[in-house]
C-alpha cells in the first residue's frame, strides 16, 4: 500500500494580541506621563551619594544659578494664588485675576516684587527670553525671606529644597541658608545629582 502523504502546514502566529498590547502600553504611558515644566534657569547640580528623595508635592524650591541669582518656586496652583495675595498685601501691589492665573502656572521665577506685575503681563514666549535678575537676598531688601515665610503660612506642610549650581559662590548659598534660619527653618534639603557610591571602603 502506498503511504499517504500528510500535507505540511506552516505554523502561523496571530499577532493581533501583541499589537493590542503594544497600543495599550503606549496609551498608558502617554496618559500617565507629565510634561516637564519650563524652568526659569537650568543649573548643573553637584554630585553626591545621598539616596534621600524629596517629596513630589508641597515643596519650595530655591534655585541658585552660577551667576548667584536666586529663583523661587513652589508647587500647587491654589497655594501660589493665595501666596501672591499675601505678598501683594505686604508690598502694596495689586494683581489682576489674569496675572494671578499666570503666576499660578509658573514653575519658578527670579524677579523682585516691584517687577513681578510687568513680568506676569508679558506673553509666555517673551517671559522665557527675559534675563531675570533674581530675587533680592541682601540684608536691606530681603524678599526671599518674605516669600518663604508667606508660603509657610499659606501651606504649613511645605518642605524646602535648595538647588544650587556647582559653580555658585559659597557666600550666596550661605546667605540663603541664613535667611532660612532667620525664618526659623532649620531643616531643608539640598538637591544633587546621583553619583555611584565608592566601592572600596
Amino acid at each position: 500500500m502506498p503511504k499517504v502523504k500528510v500535507k505540511r502546514k506552516n505554523p502561523s502566529l496571530d499577532m493581533t494580541p501583541m499589537v493590542d498590547l503594544f497600543f495599550l502600553l503606549v496609551t498608558f504611558f502617554m496618559l500617565t506621563a507629565t510634561a516637564r515644566p519650563d524652568e526659569a534657569v537650568v543649573v548643573d547640580t553637584p554630585s553626591s551619594v545621598s539616596e534621600i528623595k524629596i517629596p513630589d508635592t508641597n515643596v519650595i524650591t530655591i534655585t541658585v544659578d552660577n551667576n548667584n541669582r536666586v529663583f523661587f518656586g513652589v508647587d500647587g496652583q491654589q497655594t501660589k494664588e493665595a501666596l501672591l495675595d499675601k505678598i501683594a498685601g505686604k508690598y502694596g501691589v495689586g494683581f489682576t485675576a489674569e496675572e494671578k492665573k499666570t503666576f499660578s502656572l509658573l514653575n519658578n521665577f527670579g524677579v523682585p516684587v516691584n517687577q513681578l506685575k510687568s513680568f506676569l503681563a508679558m506673553e509666555s514666549g517673551a517671559r522665557k527670553e527675559v534675563n531675570q535678575p533674581g530675587i533680592p537676598i541682601d540684608s536691606t531688601h530681603n524678599e526671599l525671606g518674605d516669600w518663604v515665610l508667606q508660603t509657610r503660612l499659606t501651606n504649613p506642610k511645605v518642605v524646602i529644597a535648595i538647588k544650587g549650581d556647582q559653580d555658585v559662590d559659597y557666600a550666596t548659598i550661605q546667605r540663603v541658608i541664613d535667611i532660612l534660619q532667620d525664618r526659623k527653618v532649620n531643616r531643608f534639603n539640598l538637591i544633587t545629582d546621583m553619583e555611584n557610591k565608592p566601592q572600596n571602603l
